[in-house]
């Protein structure tokens, strides 16, 4: 995947002083690479019996949303709060530079199905277990999770509980 990795960029001290934010935005400005990193995405999952893709705002949405086409499944999106129209259900975490909520429509997803989480990183994994704890107080079974790239030396992963898969693109100390 070394051809995706010329198509990240580190941009120092964002969000905040010592954040060395890694930016996807060269990525999916390139056709081809956007393409491959769906498709990448998406091989660990085709014909794992996936009901439905939810994806974490925002990048969430925009990975999200071409791997649930991909798969043949919709995509529910997972928001901050205040931003989805009707009732729903947070998850509030902790992340390498704050705190945080996440939201999901009560009625998102039937009971029983079995959900896909997607993000574009994986950092603290605080993120992706807030996701994961919504798509369960649906009822749902989460069968995985799927990041485009994971920063290993935040540790994330320790925080993805065993029981479902965590599948990541691209690594980075």
């Amino acid at each position: 995947m070394t051809d995706l990795d010329r198509l990240i960029r580190d941009v120092p001290d964002f969000p905040k002083t010592g954040i060395v934010f890694k930016d996807i935005t060269p990525l999916l400005a390139d056709a081809a690479g956007l393409r491959a990193a769906v498709e990448a995405m998406a091989a660990p999952w085709l014909g794992a019996g996936i009901d439905a893709v939810a994806g974490i705002e925002s990048r969430g949405f925009i990975l999200g949303a071409p791997l649930a086409l991909r798969l043949g499944t919709g995509f529910v999106p997972i928001r901050k709060p205040g931003k989805l129209p009707g009732a729903t259900v947070g998850e509030d975490y902790g992340l390498e530079y704050g705190h945080d909520r996440v939201e999901i429509h009560v009625d998102a997803l039937p009971a029983g199905r079995r959900v896909l989480i997607v993000d574009d990183v994986l950092a603290t994994g605080g993120t992706l277990a807030a996701a994961r704890a919504l798509v369960e107080k649906l009822h749902c079974e989460v069968a995985g999770a799927g990041v485009l790239l994971e920063l290993a030396g935040l540790d994330g992963r320790a925080r993805w509980r065993q029981g479902a898969p965590l599948r990541t693109v691209l690594r980075y100390a």
